[in-house]
């Protein structure tokens, strides 16, 4: 039916005007959203302390450096210094990265390698200073002794947790009284409330950090958990830096170099990319170039909610809480915000003094995010 114009059909002249035109609901101008807590979902446990412990172990090294400066030959001489003799087996096959000579261990003493050069028929090549070493696996003796036992320990890593409170109010009037665009208030301030802590949480994810003196709180000392980008220390870039890409923008070329060094340090698999709205409308625009439109098209589409490279296919997350010349890349498998143990979010009715009613939200949440070199994180980029 054609537009009338009425709000229905027996709208008339006679009908009396209204007072007042108010929705039944209130519009919330200030941003709640929680997209980081919304991808990484609920999690499948409870903190049950407030200082939240987890292991980590890792994989014997097969990596090492040479650390000899002193090379008479460098393409014939057999021994040489590196940085961690205890990595080395004597039968170990080793290369250096970037070359294609064999070497094979014949003996170590202390941090000092004996080797048989151009093994396997391979041609020797100099070496040098700081020069990366893989070690490709051991050859060991047919009915040979056992070797010695070689393992790693284990690591506690813990975060602690933080209490997010606040606290409802409301006069006996105000809640007697008819309120536009809501049934109760006093329901309404709670809603209010808690959407502001749920905010703050995701906040506090991202950027909060632990005092360094005395992290496990008391009735004068604040209790406080790390965040994120507290947490990480292994795969954090910057601009300028040597080894990374030049620039200030960020730029597919430094996407690609960061997943790369994660997928190198780690067996960790980033799914998720995280921005604020000036690097993910850089995202964007990766692909303005090749993007093409027909005639008929009449939507235009900028936007990248997914990049998929040779190390994984990450979705694009944008928070307003990252710093906007930050960009945080994790393994969601490895990241969750855990309640303590009955003491999510709920609300609290506290004992009335007076003519009004009161109680507390209160919520207490930490961080665990498992093995740090499974995550990254670029800082500096340009934000104009």
């Amino acid at each position: 039916m054609a537009f009338t114009g009425k709000a229905t059909y027996s709208a008339g002249t006679t009908l009396p005007e209204l007072a007042e035109d108010v929705s039944d609901l209130v519009g919330i101008i200030s941003p709640y959203e929680t997209p980081l807590l919304d991808a990484l979902g609920d999690p499948m446990r409870e903190a049950m302390s407030t200082h939240h412990e987890w292991l980590e172990d890792e994989l014997l090294p097969n990596k090492d450096a040479i650390n000899d400066s002193t090379f008479t030959d460098p393409a014939a001489d057999t021994d040489f210094v590196v940085d961690n003799g205890s990595r080395f087996r004597t039968g170990d096959q080793i290369q250096v990265e970037g070359s294609e000579e064999l070497m094979l261990v014949t003996g170590i003493n202390g941090d000092t390698l004996t080797v048989v050069r151009g093994y396997a028929g391979t041609t020797p090549e100099d070496l040098a200073d700081n020069q990366v070493i893989n070690i490709l696996g051991n050859a060991a003796l047919e009915g040979g002794d056992k070797p010695d036992a070689r393992f790693t320990n284990r690591s506690r890593c813990g975060n602690y947790t933080q209490i997010f409170t606040a606290t409802v109010e409301v006069s006996g009037t105000d809640i007697a009284a008819s309120q536009l665009g809501l049934a109760d208030e006093l329901d309404y301030q709670k809603q209010e409330r808690l959407r502001e802590l749920i905010r703050d949480l995701e906040n506090t994810i991202i950027n909060g950090g632990q005092p360094t003196s005395n992290p496990e709180g008391s009735s004068s000392a604040r209790r406080s958990m790390n965040g994120i980008i507290q947490h990480l220390s292994t795969n954090i870039f910057h601009t300028g830096d040597t080894s990374f890409p030049s620039g200030t923008g960020l730029d597919e070329t430094k996407v690609n170099y960061v997943l790369r060094k994660i997928w190198e340090n780690s067996n960790g698999n980033v799914d998720l990319i995280v921005v604020g709205g000036f690097q993910k409308r850089k995202i964007n625009a990766f692909c303005a170039d090749s993007r093409t439109y027909a005639a008929n098209d009449t939507t235009f589409t900028n936007m990248v909610s997914v990049y998929e490279s040779d190390f994984g296919i990450c979705r694009i997350v944008a928070s307003r809480w990252i710093p906007q010349d930050g960009v945080l890349f994790l393994d969601s498998s490895r990241v969750s915000v855990l309640p303590l143990a009955g003491r999510s979010f709920h609300f609290k009715p506290l004992a009335s003094s007076g003519d009004y009613e009161c109680g507390e939200l209160i919520g207490e949440y930490t961080l665990e995010l498992k093995n740090e070199a499974a995550h990254g994180l670029i800082r500096d980029l340009s934000t104009s």
